[in-house]
């Protein structure tokens, strides 16, 4: 079926509800001085658009999310009973404007997809738990077969779920998924991941998600993660993890991967280059235990967030603060002039914003220190923004959910285009989609007509800016073998490094005779080539690893030397160990990128490589390098030598508190003894040794410390009379006047609510019962539990939207009501709690009505680790609050503010709630004109 839309239609849209505001001169979208934005395609060609593609015959191809967690937006939008879709949209005229609509494929299966790739006849769909792959055998558009590629990944209908996938320059796919387990997913091998982590959240469709689970490989890996496999569905690895919800991964021309992570709404959000093998930091290590568990004292939140103080946690990047990151893309062609060239843009839903960062070679890493504002639908970073229409902006319905180029070079945007982001709700109850195309001013942009036919055709082909369409190219290059090698050397003379790159892997892959064409770029002075190629040769020449570190270690750059030390990592220690010996010695004892790359090259062979380089060096003369180094990996054989550094009386105290860190990674009774020797003394590491084994007490070090009493976080007393009223209560065969009375006793004690709570929860009290229980807790004085309560027992009393957003605020009498109400859970400024998420900048997620909405339907929407929980210990005491940590312990953060460290062992039962512990309006005593005023205050930008 085909669906036409005019230019005219599609202008007076716009007209109606894009930009800045309304009116003829509105800009669509701010861009950078040069380039022009237009507006490529809207609804109804398409809704919801998540995930962007593009095919060798210019056409956008689009994945909607139309029946997108209905469980939660069951009040009147859009649906599709017959599964969601993949559509292809199409400029056949030629004008600049989308003119036709084609339905590829419409799919039960399919429910909110998150991902497309067209490579070739193929099209490869990213929809927890499935990856499908759709086969056009005759070119009709038309799907002939269907197949599951890969299957067993958490999060169905969840944003943190999978992602797109990417076929990489070495020819293997790339997919990436968030937090949203468990993940058990198995290859055509048969080889097994299993990723999980402390994150649950209520859906229809969910599974106990659990850490520390155990991959084929023997590893752990926790949360959100990339994989790498072959395009026959072998050979998977994992790339990294431990991410809370990198929404896509960008794998360039030069083998980089790069990211954007979501945060748990603290101003977090980041962009990332990852180096394989590494640790993203969101999770403890095992994944049970959030950061919030995890901060220690004196650390930031951004700090503790990304646990950028642990050893084997990678750098995090550029930490931007709040936001909803989406699509990644570098732009690696001159078509939006070569000022652009290398620039990689990272998609912003929540904060209305794609930016821009030309990364820098900084040491053996990357810099992202010159973030720019790309493209904006306001005409200044949100974190300035001066509004014009303080209550409602359409202008922040901008959500970019993808950033993708054209055949011709031309860079397309997916607008999701609603008024909320985050907490997996919508608000747009029509399923409203545009996509923008931006492009140089007076450049003519026209899409080649790819030949795949010949070798010259692939070899132009490989120079396209549509990664797909270029790799599909370098797939059939290949197939040529060496035949198609005299057509490749002019790419390696290109003036554009990334063009040079993509001839160095598909040199590589063509034998003896593409490997010598590419062998002097080892010594390339462009470092980022030689990279590429030591990249290409260990992808495709694996045996020549240990001879090719050999003779590059004299002269190589640091990012060689960083890439060597992860790629020799699956090489036997007999073969290597002469290597890692000069890699190490390579390492100045400042560049974090090196000093994690060793660890990860190094990992389980930390005690025989400290065996060798340290334990005939006296540990009070070790370099800053090597102390650097033995924190990185802190092996149990270090521990004397740490305790020596620790007991010095001539080391400084950033040194001994150094080593006194190294020794708290070490799970092992005489680090244990360090620390408790430390105990009874005086001073600083005295005061920081006493935090550690109040930490380590409740985790990796529980069995080691199983008479030492900490002096805080005692358990909730337990109520044995709690316990025998419940049990009456329960028991159908007690009488009525017995269960009565045990009801009564429940109704009046604090946790004995809880109790009835969480009965209710299970379903558990009949609804005869749960009138009666109305009345009986007037005295309760906790909003969360009252909120929580009403919930389950009473009348909710929901505030209409509209009565607030018809009534005009006042800032500051908002601002006294935020302070007399927000700051118990939330932060503002510097002042405030950080039980529920920090209000800092909260208009750059919202406008006014939404924030209303999040006001009076606070159990709406949820954001991902916010979910409230009800745990009963087995002495009767209840908590509740938010899971911090789900593993040997379990750690509450309760509505009060109060932290609970409870060994597992005395939890009797816990279940999650679909409860927000932000209490309703009613809850706080608070008016309509209240609220009112506290959405004016927030919005106005002091917050």
């Amino acid at each position: 079926m085909k669906i036409a839309a005019t230019p005219v239609l599609l202008f007076l849209f716009c007209m109606q509800s894009c930009g800045p505001g309304a009116g003829e001169d509105a800009a669509l979208l701010f861009v950078p001085d040069g380039l022009e934005v237009t507006l490529w395609a809207s609804s109804p060609l398409f809704q919801n658009p998540t995930n962007m593609d593009v095919d060798a015959r210019g056409r956008l191809w689009v994945t909607e999310a139309v029946n997108y967690r209905d469980f939660r937006n069951a009040d009147g939008h859009l649906v599709r009973e017959s599964g969601d879709r993949v559509v292809i949209l199409e400029d056949s005229n030629g004008d600049g404007q989308a003119d036709s609509s084609r339905v590829f494929v419409q799919d039960e299966d399919l429910r909110s997809p998150l991902g497309i790739a067209v490579v070739g006849n193929q099209v490869i769909v990213s929809c927890s738990p499935n990856v499908i792959v759709y086969t056009d055998a005759d070119g009709d558009d038309v799907p002939d077969s269907k197949e599951i590629f890969l299957t067993g990944f958490g999060g169905k209908d969840h944003d943190h779920g999978l992602h797109a996938g990417q076929l990489g320059p070495d020819g293997k796919w790339y997919f990436i998924t968030g937090n949203a387990g468990p993940h058990h997913v198995r290859d055509k091998d048969g080889w097994t991941l299993r990723s999980g982590s402390v994150y649950n959240e209520y859906t229809p469709y969910s599974t106990e998600n659990l850490p520390a689970q155990v991959s084929d490989d023997g590893n752990v890996y926790t949360g959100g993660l990339i994989i790498r496999l072959n395009p026959d569905g072998t050979g998977m690895e994992v790339m990294s993890h431990n991410f809370r919800n990198a929404y896509e991964v960008f794998v360039d021309s030069f083998g980089n991967m790069w990211q954007s992570d979501n945060d748990d709404q603290t101003a977090s959000c980041r962009t990332t280059w990852l180096m394989e093998g590494s640790n993203a930091g969101f999770f403890s290590e095992q994944g049970d235990r959030t950061w919030q568990a995890d901060r220690r004292p004196g650390q930031t939140i951004a700090e503790a967030h990304w646990h950028q103080h642990d050893p084997g946690v990678l750098p995090a990047g550029d930490i931007y603060g709040a936001g909803s990151p989406t699509g990644m893309l570098r732009i690696e062609g001159d078509e939006l002039g070569e000022a652009h060239r290398g620039l990689l843009l990272a998609a912003d839903a929540g904060r209305n914003i794609i930016f821009g960062y030309h990364p820098r070679p900084d040491g053996s890493g990357y810099s992202l220190a010159d973030r720019q504002n790309f493209i904006a639908s306001v005409d200044v970073d949100n974190a300035g923004y001066i509004w014009h229409q303080v209550e409602a902006d359409t202008s922040k319905w901008f959500r970019p959910s993808d950033v993708t180029l054209g055949t011709d070079g031309s860079l397309f945007v997916a607008d999701w285009y609603d008024p909320i982001v985050g907490g997996h709700q919508m608000r747009d109850k029509v399923g409203q989609g545009k996509i923008y195309r931006i492009t140089k001013k007076g450049r003519d942009y026209t899409n080649p007509k790819i030949d795949y036919a010949t070798v010259s055709g692939q070899v132009e082909a490989l120079r396209n800016p549509a990664v797909h369409v270029r790799a599909q190219a370098a797939k059939l290059l290949r197939e040529q073998g060496a035949s198609a090698i005299p057509a490749l050397e002019s790419l390696l003379e290109d003036p554009n490094p990334f063009y040079q790159a993509r001839a160095i892997w598909v040199l590589a892959g063509m034998g003896r005779a593409g490997i010598q064409k590419i062998q002097p770029f080892l010594s390339h002075q462009n470092a980022e080539l030689a990279l590429t190629t030591v990249r290409a040769l260990a992808a495709f020449a694996p045996q020549s690893l240990p001879s090719l570190a050999e003779s590059l270690l004299p002269d190589a750059s640091p990012m060689v030397l960083r890439e060597l030390a992860i790629l020799l990592r699956h090489l036997d220690d007999k073969e290597t160990k002469s290597i890692y010996a000069r890699l190490i010695e390579a390492y100045d004892g400042e560049d974090p990128w090196y000093r994690n790359a060793l660890g990860i090259g190094l990992r389980g062979r930390e005690k025989e490589v400290f065996a060798r380089e340290w334990a005939d060096v006296d540990p009070l003369e070790w370099s800053s390098a090597q102390a650097s180094l033995v924190w990185e990996m802190h092996p149990e054989a270090a521990i004397p030598a740490l305790a020596v550094r620790v007991g010095s009386k001539t080391l400084g105290i950033e040194e001994r508190m150094q080593a006194l860190e190294t020794l708290a990674f070490i799970p092992d009774r005489k680090s244990v003894a360090v620390f408790l020797d430390l105990a009874d003394g005086e001073g600083a590491l005295t005061e920081r040794a006493a935090w550690w084994l109040q930490f380590r007490k409740y985790n990796e070090w529980q069995a080691f410390l199983e008479d030492w009493e900490p002096p805080l976080d005692k358990l909730p007393a337990g109520q044995p009379g709690l316990l025998a009223s419940l049990a009456i209560f329960n028991d159908s065969l007690a009488s009525d006047n017995q269960r009565q009375q045990a009801k009564s006793d429940l109704a009046e004690n604090s946790d004995g609510r809880l109790h009835l709570a969480l009965l209710a929860a299970k379903g558990n009290i009949p609804d005869s019962l749960k009138a009666q229980l109305v009345l009986e807790w007037s005295d309760e004085r906790r909003p969360a539990v009252r909120s929580l309560l009403a919930r389950f027992f009473g009348n909710t009393g929901e505030m209409q939207e509209g009565v607030v957003n018809g009534l005009e605020g006042d800032a500051a009498a908002g601002k006294v009501l935020a302070a007399q109400n927000c700051l118990a859970c939330h932060r503002i400024g510097e002042s405030g709690n950080e039980i529920g998420p920090h209000l800092v900048g909260i208009r750059q997620k919202m406008d006014g009505p939404t924030l209303v909405n999040a006001i009076v339907q606070p159990d709406a929407a949820i954001g991902f680790g916010y979910e409230s929980w009800l745990v009963r210990l087995k002495n009767g005491a209840m908590l509740y609050g938010l899971l911090q940590s789900n593993g040997p312990v379990v750690t509450v953060l309760t509505s009060q503010g109060q932290r609970f460290v409870v060994p597992a062992s005395e939890v009797a039962e816990k279940r999650q709630v679909p409860v927000s512990l932000m209490p309703r309006p009613a809850e706080m005593d608070l008016s309509p004109q209240d609220i009112a005023d506290i959405r004016s205050y927030l919005m106005q930008g002091d917050s």
